[in-house]
């Protein structure tokens, strides 16, 4: 059950009716910000605009050389289905992927055409018949012995022809079915309509499905996709060189080789094999041009690796860096790697250190102190009262008359007076030249004597192993908790979060 109480819609109302003028007021400015763009360079606009423009073309260009290699590559198992319902597709197409009619199967059929023929013109009287009959049960021997459907893959397509035989004339052997079914007794028996209905129904679609297909030298199927292909890649090819010559003319800093390099994801636009990788610059492509928001999709398929590979990630880096720390205060280089000259790496200037504790004194000194001023006045004065008042000499002191509420007052101004002259010494020796030698001095020297105290005999064994345990405990505790965490709830949480930030630019 919800805990959300209604919201008063007179409330909502008046919270639509303030986010309405603000939304319309960035709106405006958005636009008025373009028009002034415009105006200022319409040139420059012109040439975006015709570039997004000729990024689309790009865009939908690769959808169409997809849709084609895609149809390429799932034409030879699909070729039955566009044979039966658009034959025109695979007469124009066969010779493309090197396909020509089995010279068995195509025989085979002929002399179905000429029985059929003949019957048609003087029915199973015709003396023709006898010889046609003849041929076809020679042919059926060589059919089942050589099996033709073998060198294009149709292994279920001819068991089903068998099968149909088989069923048809109720023996289990297909060579014995054949020889019985091609006599002119057996077709009288059976009457020529049913059994012809049978060969036009079951027997000649099997038949057409088979075909023989050509291979190269190597033994590869011959595959003539790449005459088609060819005018894309070239187009592809010409695209991708202009436009990285263009990147690299308008950024001086990059040079055509990196500019290709950062484009890498654009070459399976011109190879000739993996034709399939092209989804990936069509996906960039139309993400890019806004043509069709692809970061959802893309999303949602990789959610569940993109979830457990960055949970692995997480993990693989976190023992990594505690695994570096513990070697480091293992070796006790973890506060004194900085002061050596050799194994030290050293980035800018080699007295940052002192430079970083110079600007956090100024800061503490000039802001932090006046700050806290008030406090420190409090603290001060309670401090004093409280030594004041648990002496011996106060308890004396206290039966003299008026002295009661003579600490009060003179502990407020001391109290105040201590206080501002805390911070009036530190402000005015951080000022002088030769305060603040000083605290560079004190800091120094507390830094060096910080590092010798740590690499003394009783805590150079003791701290760094206290720091190495309480460091395995905290990797162990984390990948302990993490494996109890679902990766997915938190990738969820990521994509919330993300579609919340969208959500605010679109205002």
């Amino acid at each position: 059950m919800s805990c959300l109480s209604p919201v008063d819609p007179g409330l909502r109302s008046q919270k639509i009716g303030q986010k309405v003028p603000i939304v319309v007021n960035k709106i405006m400015e958005q636009v008025r910000d373009t028009q002034l763009e415009i105006a200022a360079d319409p040139a420059s606009s012109r040439w975006q605009q015709w570039g997004r423009r000729w990024s689309q073309i790009v865009a939908i260009a690769i959808a169409l050389n997809l849709l084609c290699v895609f149809f390429n590559l799932t034409y030879v198992p699909l070729r039955q289905i566009y044979l039966r319902y658009v034959p025109a597709v695979v007469e124009i197409y066969d010779p493309i992927k090197g396909i020509a009619p089995h010279p068995i199967t195509q025989d085979y059929l002929a002399d179905i055409a000429a029985l059929r023929s003949a019957v048609n013109d003087a029915g199973l009287a015709n003396p023709k018949i006898n010889f046609i009959l003849t041929d076809l049960r020679h042919q059926s021997t060589t059919l089942v012995v050589e099996n033709p459907f073998l060198a294009s893959g149709q292994f279920t397509t001819f068991a089903k022809l068998k099968r149909k035989i088989q069923d048809f004339t109720g023996i289990n052997s297909a060579d014995r079915a054949f020889q019985t079914f091609w006599q002119s007794d057996y077709l009288q028996a059976t009457g020529w309509p049913q059994a012809n209905t049978f060969i036009a129904a079951k027997l000649e679609p099997l038949l057409q499905q088979n075909y023989f297909r050509q291979t190269l030298p190597t033994g590869q199927f011959v595959d003539e996709f790449w005459r088609l292909d060819i005018f894309f890649v070239g187009f592809f090819g010409v695209e991708l060189l202009l436009r990285t010559w263009m990147i690299s003319r308008q950024h001086s800093e990059i040079s055509w080789a990196i500019a290709l390099a950062r484009r890498w994801y654009e070459l399976p636009l011109i190879l000739p094999f993996w034709r399939w990788l092209r989804v990936l610059p069509l996906a960039v492509r139309l993400h890019r041009t806004q043509l069709f928001n692809v970061e959802n999709l893309i999303g949602q398929v990789t959610h569940e690796p993109a979830a457990y590979l960055s949970d692995r990630v997480s993990k693989f880096a976190l023992v990594q860096l505690v695994n570096q720390t513990q070697s480091s205060v293992r070796d006790g280089t973890l506060l004194t790697a900085w002061q050596s000259e050799q194994a030290y790496t050293r980035i800018g200037n080699p007295e940052k250190l002192d430079q970083i504790t110079d600007r956090l004194v100024q800061l503490i000194v000039l802001q932090v102190m006046p700050m806290v001023k008030p406090d420190l006045e409090q603290l001060l004065r309670h401090s004093l009262r409280q030594a004041l008042l648990g002496g011996d000499m106060y308890h004396s002191l206290r039966q003299l008359p008026g002295f009661a509420a003579l600490p009060g007052e003179a502990l407020n101004g001391v109290a105040d007076y201590l206080a501002q002259a805390s911070c009036d010494v530190l402000a005015h020796s951080y000022a002088d030249a030769e305060g603040r030698m000083l605290l560079e001095r004190l800091s120094h020297d507390f830094r060096q004597a910080l590092g010798q105290a740590l690499q003394a005999q009783t805590h150079s064994e003791e701290l760094p192993r206290l720091v190495s345990d309480l460091l395995e405990e905290l990797k162990v505790n984390y990948i302990q908790r993490s494996d109890q965490a679902d990766p997915r709830e938190t990738l969820q949480e990521v994509d919330a979060l993300d579609q919340r930030i969208q959500s605010n630019r679109s205002l």
